[in-house]
């Protein structure tokens, strides 16, 4: 690959690291990783990276901003932050914040470095300001979904399509979305998640069962229960995990129902944990096929994709999916199972029908997926 002149990229988001975490900053782990894995992108295409993250404390104490040198490439910004405990300290925590990003963006963005903002509606306002006074600085915006499609509010569906009038390019995870939201045929991109490829293990179950995975949330819209009840349409010969998190009382619903599902289902169900790093990926390839059961009714479904598809095909596993336009019409969509309505037979049978001593091989896929990014970024920093 030809190499750009090295540059800066300044890359604002909710972002944190692990080191940091006594502070609770409030950082989101999925934006988090996907901004860790654009970052790499980008050190590839010869791009430092200064990340600017405008994430205040959770926790009843005061923290002094600073500056941490992440690797040779790569840095990160958090500003002060005040404690977060009464309501009014809470305010003045997000308003104190966003006053520190405002100047940050208004003075200390060079015209000739690069800027990519994390879509979130807290940002609207910050990066509205600065396109307003310092036009002439170019913004990426990476949108990952129109959270007004989740929580209703004419304020904020307000300022989120400001935004997006905005930015003068965009990254966005489904063709879809692009259609909906560049309504001017602005510069773009398509990333449907990170296209980071997990070797093999080598840790499968091998106890002749076969092992099928739900991994996620609980919120009942991502179809954890939904998993669930796939099992009592399975054989014998089949185990349904489910690993992931959720709310105490999400988790306390999920587990009454493996338990009920357990009593009638020949196959296991099982709750197999919150895991986390390498124990989650040996634990995804312990197993055949992944779930993907979100309520397609959602929205937001319209126009997002699960990041847990490519993360199942970056372990190596078959995919099971809701029918649903953004996943069909994605880059992996002729490599995705389907089945046409949420119920948990149709679910089963969809399963059934795979079969597993079939050659497959998701990985190739994503590492072309991958190769293709980089060089579609590339292109849009250039353009």
């Amino acid at each position: 690959m030809k190499y750009l002149e090295r540059m800066i990229v300044n890359y604002i988001g909710f972002y944190d690291l692990i080191e940091n975490s006594h502070e609770n900053r409030n950082a989101c782990l999925s934006a988090t990783n996907k901004m860790n894995y654009i970052s790499k992108v980008l050190n590839h295409l010869n791009y430092d990276v200064h990340f600017i993250s405008p994430s205040w404390t959770t926790n009843k104490k005061f923290y002094k901003g600073k500056k941490t040198k992440i690797d040779k490439r790569n840095n990160l910004l958090l500003f002060s932050t005040i404690p977060w405990s009464t309501p009014i300290l809470k305010l003045l925590s997000v308003i104190f914040s966003f006053s520190n990003l405002t100047y940050y963006l208004l003075f200390k963005i060079k015209k000739n470095e690069k800027l990519i903002a994390y879509h979130s509606r807290w940002l609207s306002l910050p990066l509205i300001i600065m396109k307003l006074l310092r036009p002439s600085v170019e913004l990426i915006l990476e949108v990952e979904e129109i959270y007004n499609d989740v929580s209703k509010s004419l304020f904020w569906k307000g300022m989120e399509f400001k935004l997006f009038k905005h930015a003068d390019k965009y990254i966005f995870p489904t063709n879809l979305l692009n259609e909906k939201i560049n309504v001017n045929n602005k510069p773009s991109i398509i990333i449907h998640g990170t296209y980071h490829v997990e070797e093999d293990r080598l840790c499968k179950f091998n106890d002749g069962k076969i092992h099928v995975v739900y991994a996620g949330t609980f919120e009942p819209r991502k179809g954890g229960a939904l998993a669930v009840e796939t099992a009592a349409f399975l054989p014998q010969n089949y185990h349904v995990h489910i690993i992931g998190f959720g709310s105490k009382d999400d988790t306390s619903v999920l587990m009454h129902k493996i338990e009920e599902i357990s009593k009638i289902s020949e196959a296991m169900v099982t709750f197999d944990g919150l895991l986390k790093g390498e124990s989650y990926t040996r634990f995804l390839q312990k197993c055949d096929i992944g779930l993907s059961t979100q309520t397609p009714e959602a929205t937001y479904n319209e126009t997002s994709f699960p990041s847990k598809i490519l993360s199942y095909m970056a372990n190596g596993l078959r995919v099971v999916s809701i029918r649903i336009k953004a996943i069909v019409t994605s880059e992996v969509g002729q490599s995705v199972y389907y089945y046409e309505e949420p119920n948990p037979e149709f679910i089963a049978n969809a399963i059934i029908s795979i079969d597993i001593n079939k050659f497959y091989d998701s990985r190739e896929l994503i590492r072309k997926l991958d190769v293709n990014f980089a060089g579609n970024l590339r292109k849009l920093l250039e353009v």
